[in-house]
């Protein structure tokens, strides 16, 4: 398992990738399909897992938004959050998967965009997670996030919510750390950047780091599921409050009526019973993103109003414009 110390938010291969690869960028003039469609539409996402295919997790909702928009989508595999920030600012990215906190920065730093709906785990269910803070099971001396100090601490990705800004948040809470400052969180214990939330529980696990976080569904299910890990080999020693969803988002500059178009399809379609129906997939192959979702409810930009006081409490310059 690869992991990384982190000092500064690698943005440049991602931002590259996105910038240079054959998407159709909002911004161009291009043709429409006979829905009223551009004819090429680029979908941009980051791994939850550490996973070398993200598209095939993507591949459901692919094909429902090819069949009802007339359109080839582009699906563009970015290595972290800042790299989609960066396509949907540039015009590169027509529509884009993100963690809230991602979300709101897109926003801050000039995104013009609409979201179109959050992932929810169930059907019937809220949008919503939980970041947890992690130890192993046999570890008697982390119970909670004051323990964390002077330990190595695993975190996700400088631009995640549960991996990164809500455990910020936590921690300064807990008095553990000064503000969401490299430097004060550098100075009160060794941060790792996994890189995902499996790779931050296996970390624990494997005890390449003492204790760190990772979104609830990753540890709960997903990881347990597939084997990656056994029930009780890490221990919550922390919750954070809930979390509005993971949201997909739509470039403002497809236009208000696509835009309507989309919020319709993905609030309806963008789901797994839909996709199976469909004949789009079967079985575990049936998912809404690498996450697991069971799929897309309504939301507003105002339900992220949360990720921004979050923000206010950390001071976090990641939040900032």
């Amino acid at each position: 398992m690869k992991i990384r110390a982190h000092h500064k938010i690698a943005t440049a291969a991602a931002c590259v990738a996105l910038l240079a690869s054959a998407c159709s960028g909002s911004d161009k003039p291009q043709s429409t399909t006979a829905e009223g469609f551009p004819e090429t539409i680029t979908l941009a996402a980051i791994p939850a897992e550490n996973s070398s295919d993200l598209k095939a997790s993507y591949d459901p909702l692919i094909k429902m938004l090819e069949k009802q928009t007339g359109s080839k989508v582009e699906f563009v595999q970015a290595s972290d959050y800042a790299g989609v920030v960066e396509g949907m600012i540039a015009g590169n990215v027509d529509l884009a998967f993100f963690g809230p906190f991602a979300y709101v920065v897109a926003g801050v730093n000039g995104a013009k965009m609409t979201p179109l709906g959050a992932v929810i785990k169930d059907e019937g269910g809220a949008p919503g997670y939980q970041s947890y803070g992690l130890a192993r099971a046999d570890e008697d001396n982390i119970n909670g996030l004051k323990d964390f100090a002077g330990k190595k601490v695993c975190f996700v990705d400088p631009g995640s919510t549960s991996g990164f800004l809500y455990p910020t948040a936590g921690l300064i809470e807990e008095g553990v750390v000064k503000s969401g400052s490299e430097a004060d969180i550098s100075a009160a214990m060794s941060p790792i950047f996994a890189g995902g939330h499996d790779s931050s529980a296996l970390a624990i696990a494997n005890g390449d780091c003492d204790a760190g976080f990772a979104f609830d569904t990753m540890v709960d299910k997903t990881m347990i599921d597939k084997g990656d890990l056994k029930p009780g080999q890490l221990k919550t020693v922390w919750k954070s409050d809930m979390i509005a969803g993971s949201v997909f988002a739509a470039n403002d500059a497809l236009g208000p009526e696509v835009i309507d178009k989309l919020k319709t399809m993905f609030a309806q379609d963008a789901n797994v019973k839909s996709f199976e129906e469909e004949g789009f997939c079967e079985g575990d192959a049936c998912r809404i993103t690498d996450g697991r979702a069971w799929g897309v409810v309504p939301v507003t930009d105002a339900d992220y109003d949360g990720v921004r006081h979050v923000c206010d409490v950390t001071g976090s310059e990641k939040c900032k414009g």
